[in-house]
């Protein structure tokens, strides 16, 4: 009978010991397939970062070169640089185009903007006049640098 315990006992241990090496194994699988959707995650993320900021030295470019208008191009490219969150971080480099997106970010666009009543667009229109001639050299300073904009490292 006593023989009979141990070998039982062994089989007990054997059948633990193969479910443990089971479940370890299954745990690693896991975390392998974890750590590839991550990689992949981080590269799509990194490519998606990469087009945006393409985007923005292009917008940069078109103000440069006069075939963006400056406010249009100062809304879209501060609206990119909210999408990777990096408005508040680069907004002292590009003091004047930040100044002026934050005077004009809220102002309607399109169908929105042609709901308004006229004596509303006109005054829309004159607050984004006079921000744009004083800061003007600014902005396209600003156009300039960004157009070969690279993001310094963050810590």
């Amino acid at each position: 009978m006593s023989t009979a315990i141990v070998i039982l006992g062994f089989i007990i241990i054997v059948a633990l010991s193969s479910y443990a090496t089971y479940l370890l194994l299954k745990l690693q699988r896991q975390k392998k397939r974890q750590q590839a959707a991550l990689v992949e995650r981080e590269a799509v993320a990194n490519a998606k970062r990469a087009q945006v900021l393409d985007d923005i030295r292009y917008i940069a470019t078109a103000m440069i070169e006069d075939r963006c208008e400056i406010s249009e191009g100062v809304v879209r490219i501060g609206r990119l640089f909210e999408i990777l969150s990096l408005s508040e971080r680069v907004a002292p480099e590009f003091p004047a185009l930040f100044q002026h997106f934050e005077l004009i970010k809220d102002h309607p666009i399109m169908e929105a903007r042609q709901a308004l009543p006229k004596q509303e667009r006109m005054k829309l229109d004159l607050i984004r006049m006079k921000s744009e001639a004083a800061l003007e050299q600014g902005i396209s300073d600003d156009a300039k640098n960004l157009s070969a904009y690279q993001p310094k490292a963050m810590h």
